[in-house]
């Protein structure tokens, strides 16, 4: 399992889903299934679901967070979220360069870097999402993919803030597509990670960081992906649709008990 002082965290991205009030009833559902002894339980929901589900959430251990923000305070950015107005709804986390942003609407290692900034100025936690395409992992260029990405967002980040901070590996080549990573792929990506962040932030920052796995994730892969040294949660996309599958993969270690590898 990953390193104790590493508390295990599920997160659920439910991107363009969910009225408001089907996000109530979500966390309601979700909510009586929980007990103490699981992991930390995030969900990324929609802008005009995160007061409501923040309310929602009251009773239960489950935190709320964004998908997306914008890298200014505020101006003229028709359509556009600024981070004060979602810690204002109560979101404590948001999600940042997401292989959906970067590709869909041309987000560069820039402008997730200046929503990173912006952030932790607003008080907002972050989930950063790195990883390679089809192409760069058949070339070898994973890992080169992944520095640069993690170098290039964090820059000018300091060690302080990484209290603040969890990075996710979503192999692009992954999401959404029933293709996974196997646990021993993602654990030497993660390793990877912890090793670049050691040598730019230091042996204290990247040990206390939390680093997560995105990528298909399924009630069935769960805790193989999680009994990896460096896995410390996952990031789910589909499957965080669904109150029952979600909770399934936050029992991993029980649903997960008869499944062979």
């Amino acid at each position: 399992m990953s390193d104790s002082k590493r508390t295990p965290i599920i997160v659920g991205n439910w991107k363009m889903h969910k009225t408001i009030q089907e996000s109530i009833e979500f966390i309601k559902q979700l909510g009586q299934l929980l007990t103490k002894d699981e992991p930390r339980v995030c969900l990324a929901v929609p802008f005009t679901a995160i007061h409501p589900s923040v309310e929602a959430a009251r009773p239960f251990s489950i935190v709320i967070g964004a998908q997306n923000m914008n890298d200014a305070a505020q101006g003229a950015f028709t359509g556009e979220i600024a981070g004060v107005m979602l810690k204002e709804a109560g979101a404590q986390f948001v999600i940042v360069g997401h292989s959906e942003r970067r590709t869909l609407f041309k987000e560069t290692d820039e402008v997730v870097n200046q929503k990173i900034q912006r952030a932790f100025a607003d008080q907002l936690n972050v989930i950063l999402c790195v990883g390679e395409t089809l192409q760069e992992r058949e070339a070898g260029k994973t890992e080169e993919k992944v520095r640069s990405q993690i170098e290039a967002n964090l820059n000018q980040v300091t060690q302080d803030q990484f209290s603040h901070l969890m990075i996710a590996y979503e192999p692009i080549w992954a999401i959404g597509t029933n293709h996974v990573a196997t646990p021993e792929e993602a654990e030497k990506v993660h390793a990877f990670m912890r090793e670049v962040v050691a040598a730019r932030w230091g042996k204290e920052a990247a040990e206390s960081l939390p680093l997560i796995y995105g990528g298909s994730v399924k009630p069935e892969n769960a805790l193989h992906l999680m009994s990896q040294s460096n896995i410390d949660g996952l990031l789910v996309g589909g499957a965080s649709l669904s109150p029952t599958t979600f909770h399934q993969i936050i029992e991993y270690q029980n649903f997960n008990s008869g499944v062979s590898s």
